[in-house]
């Protein structure tokens, strides 16, 4: 289990996808409005490394990963 803990700010979001197409299986996109959805709040340890490239590639910045 990881102790890892993602949160999104759907607000911040641009829909540029680069969460998404980095992290397909921790992030996807809105069907209607193409903003970032969550699929998992905290990603187990083997998607972590792939969460973290995600928020860093965010160009809005509308991704935080905390970790201890």
């Amino acid at each position: 289990m990881s102790t890892a803990r993602l949160s999104i700010d759907r607000e911040r979001c641009i829909g540029a996808g680069m969460c998404a197409m980095t992290a397909p299986e921790v992030f996807d996109q809105d069907t209607d409005d193409g903003l970032v959805v969550l699929l998992q709040a905290e990603p187990a340890a083997e998607r972590v490394t792939a969460a973290r490239m995600a928020a860093g590639v965010c160009p809005s910045g509308a991704i935080v990963l905390n970790e201890p």
